[in-house]
């Protein structure tokens, strides 16, 4: 269930806010004060950051800087929610990384409804950036590999071999496949470089080790799950 973190100093319309977004079938969590935001964020990532540009302690176009300076929250859609409905007002937020606008007063419906096209596209643009296999995960767009919740630490050619090895999981690929398709080089001399690199892989997968599998006498298969 998606989770939006709702950022509004205004009880009122956080509750109807809440309310509406609940009915919606979205999980929800509302901060008061730009630092609770900040924190709760931190907690635990959102799916979307619904932010008022006034409040009482920091602004809201602070705590967008911010949530873009943080790593776990950069790509983080952001929607300012805001009385302002000034041009400079929606320039200047954009410029800070809120991703969409919408000015009070507003239609709940049409809020739920931008929240969910936000929501799909969101989705469209991870599963084009992201590759999954059991318990490993490749962001391509950020070069980051991940087994299960924890990032493990490739080189640039590990890191094509794994992600070569997950767009062709199940299916036996030779040395010489792998020298041809990762490395570019045709020379069957140098296949032991594949082995060594295989072993390099396999010794940082952690807990999906047994996942990169050796066939005897033909070269490597990732299996699509653990065992």
């Amino acid at each position: 269930m998606a989770h939006i973190l709702i950022v509004d100093d205004e009880t009122d319309l956080a509750s109807l806010v809440e309310f509406n977004l609940q009915q919606a079938g979205l999980e929800t969590s509302v901060a008061l004060t730009g630092e609770q935001a900040l924190l709760l964020a931190k907690g635990r990532v959102p799916d979307i950051v619904l932010l008022d540009l006034m409040l009482p302690d920091i602004s809201g176009k602070e705590v967008c800087r911010k949530l873009r300076a943080d790593l776990p929250t950069k790509n983080v859609p952001i929607v300012m929610l805001t009385a302002r409905g000034e041009e400079a007002d929606r320039i200047e937020g954009f410029e800070v990384g809120a991703d969409d606008y919408i000015t009070k007063p507003f239609s709940p419906r049409e809020l739920v409804l931008r929240l969910k096209a936000i929501l799909r596209r969101a989705a469209t643009r991870e599963s084009a950036e992201q590759l999954r296999l059991a318990l490993l995960r490749l962001d391509l767009g950020a070069h980051r590999a991940f087994v299960g919740p924890d990032e493990i630490e490739l080189t640039a050619l590990e890191f094509k071999l794994l992600n070569h090895l997950m767009t062709q999981a199940g299916r036996v690929q030779s040395r010489e496949q792998l020298l041809a398709d990762v490395w570019g080089v045709t020379s069957p001399l140098e296949t032991r470089t594949v082995d060594t690199h295989v072993m390099r892989l396999r010794d940082k997968l952690g807990a999906a080790r047994n996942m990169l599998e050796t066939v005897r006498g033909v070269g490597y298969r990732l299996a699509d799950e653990v065992h």
